[in-house]
């Protein structure tokens, strides 16, 4: 079966949107709006909210201290994934991931070329996990926020859905730090 199974109860998420940019304001970012909305709409949980600018360290210090949140199970980020001087969302992140989803990509690239072809090779989408949680980073407009969320993450962050979804093995992913030393 593909598609959500009524018979197993929707559980929520705990999750936080970070804005990367130079310039939006809470007041007129609607990508990280676009994201609340669908975050919300789907029953989930927003624990936390914020914009901080293209800078590395800012991007990485944000994420982690989301990460080491026992309320937060998901990070999304957008904005910062072009190939400008300023787009740093992916060097800031991918070098803490434990995992790559490199899997989050590829599919989000499908679902992108399906709607503006090939300019979807300018986004550098990633995703990956970070002290048991998962970290999306798609690109800033909503039109891609959309896409991804739409497209992947109601989806797999939704217990519900067969034949797998990202909920179910959330427990685990830190099972690595819990075995016993032979």
């Amino acid at each position: 079966m593909i598609g959500i199974d009524e018979m197993r109860s929707f559980i929520p998420l705990g999750t936080a949107v970070l804005t990367v940019s130079d310039t939006r304001t809470l007041e007129d970012d609607k990508s990280g709006q676009t994201l609340v909305d669908r975050i919300e709409a789907a029953g989930h949980l927003l624990k936390a909210r914020a914009i901080v600018t293209d800078d590395r360290e800012k991007i990485a210090g944000q994420v982690t201290a989301w990460t080491l949140d026992p309320e937060i199970d998901v990070v999304i980020t957008t904005g910062g994934t072009g190939f400008t001087g300023r787009d740093v969302t992916p060097e800031a992140l991918e070098p803490l991931f434990e995992k790559r989803m490199d899997g989050f990509s590829a599919l989000f690239h499908r679902i992108s070329y399906d709607k503006i072809g090939t300019s979807t090779i300018q986004s550098r989408a990633t995703g990956g996990v970070l002290n048991a949680t998962y970290i999306f980073v798609i690109p800033g407009s909503p039109g891609a926020c959309k896409d991804a969320w739409d497209g992947i993450l109601k989806a797999q962050l939704d217990y519900r859905h067969m034949p797998c979804n990202f909920v179910e093995i959330l427990p685990r992913l830190d099972e690595h730090l819990k075995r016993t030393k032979g």
